[in-house]
């Protein structure tokens, strides 16, 4: 009986000692997460907004509630991070140092439609998911298709022209313009793909492209381009801008008086800090994207984004970007292992609870409900044209600059 007992009490024993030792193993387990994104160069402007505080915010969330819930336990989150300087480049061999030197578990999309197609080779060479998050493309099916790993949140180019054109032709039909727009674009993989969509679109739409005008990725006077504009008298500009070039144009109107009753800028115009520079002056300027400020879980993310990272989200990509990061977190614990083929397999089948609500990919695109043109009204960016998102208000007349 004695020996049975001291069998028994080995056994019990012999459990409790390797629960403690799984429990005290998935108490230090940590999930390496790297980061790639411009903190020099062209963009570094825009990651800092968009890209950078997102991954603060989720990092530092996740870990006070203790980490990511794996199957035995919570694994706090570790992020490395690498400055690729707005090169393509750069880009690719920091994930291909993340991937075999740092040997992280997972690895943030890049910023930029750019960066994220030049890199998409590696991401899939290593087997890591990428939810390119900041890229827009009519692409996503070929891309999609070549690198199954690969996923897309923000639309297709598509859809953000033909939303512009929209906007301008009911302007037009309404009596309020005419059909004339200058049009102009940053030349890299973003810019180029959305004149080259928008030409078609605007002239199947009767509007006349009477100024069509490229500029280099980081070019620092825009005098020239805003001038050239200028001197055809359009009714509308429509201008397929990085952040540094939509400040530029924008400050170049304001100082030559561009006469427009549409101003659209793209990525930035939702920047708090294009509100901040140019205050009243850019009331009725239009921009890509754009949220529904009167939202609770936006206004929720909003004030959490500020308390911890010290910074104001932006007003369209920010909160994408955040929920990119809350779709791979349950994608992970949806497996229970950072296992990245699995994880990538859980992208293709599942549905994620976001800021942005329920989010679930078709052939690895979210293409049902997303933002497409923003406008500035009263201070506030407001989502005035969606694929079928709540919130959205009714176009204004842009009345001059003063």
């Amino acid at each position: 009986m004695k020996h049975f007992l001291r069998g028994k009490l080995l056994a019990v024993t012999g459990v409790l000692l390797g629960m403690m030792m799984l429990a005290t193993a998935n108490a230090g387990e940590v999930i390496k997460i790297g980061a790639v994104a411009p903190k020099t160069g062209p963009l570094a402007g825009g990651s800092a907004v968009t890209h950078g505080p997102n991954i603060k915010l989720w990092a530092e969330q996740v870990n006070a509630r203790g980490g990511i819930q794996l199957k035995g336990g919570k694994a706090k989150v570790e992020v490395i991070e690498y400055d690729d300087q707005t090169n393509p480049g750069e880009t690719i061999k920091a994930v291909q140092r993340l991937a075999t030197q740092d040997k992280v578990d997972f690895i943030v999309a890049p910023y930029g439609t750019g960066l994220n197609l030049a890199s998409a080779p590696i991401f899939a060479k290593y087997g890591y998911p990428q939810i390119a998050v900041s890229a827009i493309t009519d692409q996503v099916a070929e891309l999609s298709k070549r690198y199954p790993n690969m996923f897309f949140t923000l639309g297709s180019i598509t859809e953000f022209t033909q939303s512009v054109a929209d906007i301008l032709v009911k302007m037009h039909k309404d009596g309020k313009i005419g059909n004339k727009v200058a049009m102009v674009n940053v030349a890299d993989a973003f810019g180029i793909e959305l004149a080259n969509s928008a030409r078609p679109i605007f002239k199947k739409a009767g509007l006349e492209i009477v100024y069509d005008k490229s500029y280099p990725l980081g070019t620092q006077d825009l005098t020239p381009v805003v001038k050239g504009a200028k001197s055809v008298k359009p009714d509308a500009f429509v201008a397929w801008s990085y952040p540094p070039d939509t400040f530029g144009l924008t400050q170049q109107a304001i100082i030559q008086d561009l006469d427009v009753k549409a101003f659209y800028t793209a990525v930035a115009t939702c920047f708090p800090a294009y509100g901040g520079k140019f205050g009243k002056a850019i009331e009725g300027n239009l921009g890509a994207g754009g949220v529904n400020p009167d939202s609770p879980d936006f206004k929720a993310y909003q004030k959490a984004h500020k308390q911890i990272t010290g910074k104001d989200a932006d007003f369209w990509a920010s909160a994408t970007t955040y929920a990119s990061l809350q779709i791979l977190q349950q994608a992970i614990e949806g497996v229970g292992e950072p296992d990245r083929a699995k994880v990538i397999d859980h992208l293709k089948k599942n549905t994620y609870k976001t800021v942005l609500g329920d989010i679930a990919f078709n052939n690895n695109n979210y293409n049902e409900k997303f933002w497409t043109v923003g406008q500035w009204q009263d201070g506030v960016f407001q989502g005035v044209a969606s694929t079928g998102r709540p919130g959205e208000k009714p176009v204004k007349l842009k009345a001059g600059w003063k």
